[in-house]
């Protein structure tokens, strides 16, 4: 006689195979809309007549729409009154299917081994009824030889027209809510994190921290690296042999990790085209003295890429007390005046003076300066701007605009929105914190940003803060040190390329590698927060693009048309060649074709070109897409099926198994673990994971227990989020974390030792160990806090 536990444990490994079958046989769809251009679909600039199924979002612009017009009028010209009634509609339905934001899914035009389809692929049912009124139309469709010598046999016929994935097939595509909703706008993961993508555009620079456009018509790109050294990149992405500036023997700096000091800011004159000035921000050495200098140079009278080294002038020079918190942003702001935004002095807490140099008006530290250098030609080399707030105030400075900065790293200036000019001229900084907050902050004249008093919105020096006098503007959002410990401001977007991403700041942090944006919401006047997280699975899947990138990010930058980028580097050393540019993209939408459209004048190169070479490629799983990949797995489904045929296997398994089977592949025959089967604790590899704790015994969540150094351990939830959820949920087997779970959701695991404390993963490393983390044992947390996982392989809430 069977037992209840006996019945249980059969049954419940029994459906535990049938799940794993459905899973692997059929795969939730994958969303990825793509045209058969290879890119993302869009908005049509013009109404469309024709294929009016796609006018608010598809692959075709009015002039496709037409063309698909005419080739319909030609097609139906071979039909009488009863052919056109009948066929008329389904005519119209296929050719439209090239405006479809799927197009490239129905056309296979995403498997460069096929060739391309004339006729969409179509589902079965709809295929029989085409076929049954209309077959006679199949040579008007398509010359394709195969066609017609299955003309005549349906069942083949629409065999051939299937795709194989069903899932896209039409008209079923249309119906499934995976693929249809919230089409169009930026893609994001169960946690909210927008799902951006990047194209590599430079690379091999030494600490890039720079990158500014000359407005000249150009389109060039100068990208100045700490050492001292700017070089010129044209329309076409190769770069100029010879550098463009190149003052390295001046700059102070060193090889040294983490080292503030170097060339720091560089920005072009408003009228570079005609005055050929720009202006470089600077660390030198006078003596035993550190400064920060602020210098002018002008382009070479005979070569258009070349500064002129010899014209340097010193605008100003400033004592640095300390070799951190150097500041190093200028920019020309709409007003025409040169913006210099310098750092407290170093050391930590401003212990200048007794306010500090920031809260100090008649110091230069800790502010925002603004001069006029326009028409210096004679006379001194800057002048005050008359209307700088502090002009008439005994003992201040005349050139500070605003101050109680600390640390300003990377400001920007807002274009306007491209049809209102909404937020136009909004200067937006990054003020790096101190123990607690780093915060971003919209500049004002005469604007008090609060340090040393405030970090962030919270008191630093509570006898300052509590002073009725203070009057400081406050950020417009600030973040904790748990979600990083430097930031890097950006940029409000205002590019022509990827209309969703229109108002929307966004910046990083150097320490943590996240990338975050904020959106004004119109109504409340508050700052929205949404992280940004490279795309997952086909997210990125598009020729050119990445999903991956170094993790210290050092700047951002806008190129003369508007588009994004960033600057970041492997090692965050002035002298280590690994550092990158990115351009960042929005997978879900571009503009319409045409209509970024521009034509670069013609740059006249003397030096020699060096083409540009990727180096960075798509990461992430690569999933089965052909039958004969799931059919050369036979061998890992035949182990499952003698799972039944084991003896002991009528109990029920414990919750807290070992590690999970990973995900078949070929590279993993031989050496495939059955499932339930326990390992000493010395076979386990380094990285391993088990799940724990879940009071129901579901073996898809628990407590996160990694096996590091020879003992297994738990993870502390400080940094934890969906990337680090990731990669434990693939290496137990699941196509999907659901959730990153926290606080000890699946109870604390107080009889192990925390092992790991503020990871941080990109989502798409083999274990916890690959990733970012504190040190395996270095640990400043409690059980509490122990982190969890909900894994599993459709994407529901996990709930």
């Amino acid at each position: 006689m069977w037992n209840f536990c006996d019945i249980f444990g059969r049954f419940w490994h029994s459906h535990l195979i049938l799940l794993i079958l459905l899973w692997f046989f059929v795969a939730p769809v994958i969303s990825h809309p793509q045209c058969l251009d290879f890119k993302p679909p869009f908005r049509p600039q013009e109404e469309l007549e024709f294929c009016v199924m796609y006018k608010h979002f598809g692959c075709c612009d009015s002039a496709k729409d037409q063309e698909l017009k005419a080739k319909y009028y030609k097609i139906m010209d071979n039909f009488d009154y009863y052919g056109y009634a009948n066929c008329a509609a389904y005519v119209q339905d296929l050719l439209c299917q090239e405006c479809s934001p799927y197009a490239a899914h129905l056309f296979d035009a995403e498997d460069p081994s096929k060739p391309l389809r004339t006729i969409p692929g179509l589902c079965p049912d709809y295929c029989s009824a085409f076929l049954d009124r209309c077959k006679s139309t199949i040579p008007l469709f398509s010359d394709d030889p195969r066609l017609a010598e299955l003309q005549h046999d349906k069942t083949q016929l629409c065999q051939y027209l299937e795709l194989d994935d069903p899932d896209y097939c039409y008209p079923r595509l249309q119906s499934n809510d995976h693929l249809t909703k919230n089409l169009g706008q930026v893609s994001e993961d169960p946690e909210g994190c927008l799902q951006l993508c990047l194209e590599e555009v430079a690379n091999g620079l030494r600490n890039p921290l720079a990158m500014v456009h000359a407005n000249d018509g150009t389109h060039r790109l100068f990208v100045a690296e700490q050492v001292g050294v700017v070089w010129v990149y044209l329309p076409d992405r190769s770069r100029l042999e010879k550098p463009f500036l190149n003052i390295s023997e001046s700059v102070l700096t060193s090889h040294w990790e983490g080292d503030e000091r170097g060339f720091l800011g560089l920005t072009l004159h408003p009228d570079f085209k005609y005055n050929g000035k720009l202006y470089v921000y600077y660390s030198v050495e006078v003596g035993f003295d550190e400064r920060i200098r602020i210098s002018e140079f002008r382009i070479s009278a005979t070569d258009m890429n070349v500064v002129d080294h010899t014209s340097e002038r010193v605008i100003l020079e400033i004592d640095e007390p300390a070799s951190n918190h150097n500041g190093g942003q200028v920019l020309f702001a709409d007003d025409g005046y040169l913006y210099i935004f310098t750092g407290d002095g170093g050391m930590a807490g401003d212990p200048f003076g007794l306010f500090g140099n920031s809260q100090n008006k008649s110091a230069l530290l800790g502010k925002v300066l603004r001069i006029d250098v326009n028409d210096n030609e004679r006379g001194p080399l800057y002048k005050i701007p008359p209307d700088n707030p502090f002009v008439h105030e005994r003992g201040a400075r005349p050139e500070v605009f605003a101050y109680g900065a600390r640390n300003m790293w990377r400001c920007s200036v807002d274009r306007g929105d491209p049809l209102t000019k909404e937020g136009k001229g909004r200067i937006f900084c990054g003020d790096v914190g101190q123990n607690k907050y780093e915060e971003i902050d919209i500049v004002e004249k005469g604007g008090n940003y609060g340090w040393r008093a405030k970090e962030g919105f919270s008191c630093y020096d509570k006898k300052l803060c509590a002073n009725s006098s203070l009057d400081d503007v406050l950020p417009i959002y600030a973040y904790p040190h748990k979600m990083g410990k430097s930031v890097t401001g950006g940029y409000v977007y205002r590019g022509c390329e990827y209309p969703n991403l229109n108002g929307m700041y966004i910046f990083g942090d150097f320490m943590s590698g996240r990338l975050m944006s904020l959106k004004e919401n119109r109504h409340t006047r508050q700052w929205d927060y949404k992280e940004i997280c490279m795309g997952t699975g086909l997210t990125c899947a598009f020729p050119g693009l990445i999903n991956n990138y170094h993790p210290y990010i050092i700047s951002f930058a806008e190129d003369e048309a508007g588009e994004l980028y960033f600057l970041s580097t492997e090692i965050p050393s002035a002298t280590s060649p690994s550092g990158l540019v990115y351009k960042v993209v929005d997978p879900s939408r571009r503009a319409p074709p045409k209509a970024c459209h521009y034509d670069p004048l013609p740059v006249k190169v003397k030096s020699k070109t060096i083409k540009f070479h990727p180096k960075e490629s798509l990461i992430g799983i690569e999933l089965p897409n052909t039958r004969q990949e799931i059919l050369d797995t036979d061998d890992w489904l035949q182990e499952l099926f003698h799972l039944l045929e084991e003896p002991g296997l009528a109990t029920t398994p414990k919750p807290t198994t070992t590690t999970r089977a990973p995900r078949p592949s070929k590279s993993r025959k031989g050496r495939r673990r059955k499932q339930g089967r326990h390992r000493s604790e010395a076979a386990h590899q380094n990285g391993a994971v088990r799940l724990a704790g879940d009071d129901m015994g579901r073996v898809d969540r628990g407590r996160v227990e990694i096996f590091a150094n020879g003992e297994w351990g738990t993870v502390c939830d400080d940094l934890w989020n969906t990337k680090n959820a990731e990669v434990v949920c693939r290496q137990l087997g699941y196509r999907h974390a659901l959730r990153a779970s926290k606080a000890a959701e699946f109870g604390e695991g107080n009889h192990l030792r925390i092992v790991l404390d503020d990871v941080q993963c990109q989502g798409t490393e083999a274990t916890l160990l690959d990733c970012q983390h504190a040190g395996v044992g270095s640990s400043n947390c409690a059980h509490y806090e122990d982190a969890g996982v909900i894994c599993g392989n459709s994407l529901d809430t996990g709930h």
